[in-house]
């Protein structure tokens, strides 16, 4: 699976004096040609973290993409697992050096390109990516989820566990199981009126006696609504706080670390 569009590809320039400057006006650009709407062709209700049989007619279950990396030193570990409902179709991996270090909201400079030499390892075309971080829910509304499935052209959505910016509209603290509340554009969001929903808090997992857990915060990518980013996001996760395709791509990379560890 390769770019489509490659004038997005996320290329870091090492000059810290043209740096900043350079990325945030792509990532303005990426945002600007994002979709946020819901623009796919499987049936949402066929999304699962196990195998489901519809009545319906063309609801098997999308291919879904788990996105995630590990890193070894100066080198990131890339990896991209497939499953169709609760079977693994496909895993690959690339394990490339990182050019730049991690700079705040920026971080799909860095992360990016490793991420697209795995998926250009991919033989199958996924129906959904699911990314571990951010989409929408980003300073210039441009995350990793955004960036990435704007350049491949693939619906895909974020998944942080923690908020970068936007304000919740209720506090998150101590909720139970399956509550959600929006996350609304701030003044630290561009390119949005004060006030978009730009994604949700949601509780994907928690404890009954003591509510320790701490709520997810999903968004969408490109070519999937707000709405339907968080649940297509709460049926991915199989009583785990994490989505099933995170988490399988999760225990990948560090299976792919140890080999060279």
């Amino acid at each position: 699976m390769h770019p489509v569009r490659p004038e997005f590809v996320p290329d870091p320039d090492p000059d810290p004096d043209t740096t900043r400057e350079r990325m945030e006006t792509l990532q303005s650009d990426v945002a600007a040609a994002a979709t946020w709407t819901d623009a796919f062709e499987f049936v949402p209700e066929s999304v699962g973290a196990v195998d489901r049989t519809l009545s319906t007619p063309d609801s098997d279950p999308p291919l879904v993409a788990g996105v995630d990396q590990a890193f070894l030193d100066d080198r990131a570990v890339s990896v991209v697992v497939v499953s169709r409902g609760g079977t693994v179709v496909e895993r690959v991996h690339a394990v490339t050096d990182v050019a730049i270090p991690y700079i705040p909201g920026l971080l799909a400079f860095r992360e990016g390109g490793p991420i697209l030499s795995a998926f250009a390892e991919l033989g199958c075309d996924p129906d959904l990516a699911v990314f571990d971080g951010s989409g929408r829910i980003h300073f210039r509304q441009a995350g990793l989820a955004t960036h990435i499935g704007v350049t491949l052209d693939v619906p895909s959505v974020g998944v942080a566990k923690g908020l970068l910016c936007g304000t919740p509209d209720e506090g998150v603290d101590g909720r139970e199981e399956g509550w959600r509340t929006p996350i609304r554009a701030d003044a630290d969001v561009t390119n949005a009126d004060p006030g978009t929903a730009i994604g949700h808090a949601l509780q994907s997992r928690q404890y009954d006696s003591t509510r320790k857990i701490n709520p997810l915060y999903v968004s969408p990518g490109h070519r999937v609504g707000v709405g339907t980013a968080t649940d297509l996001v709460e049926r991915l996760c199989a009583g785990y706080k994490l989505p099933e395709p995170t988490r399988r791509a999760d225990a990948y990379a560090d299976d792919v670390k140890q080999e060279y560890v």
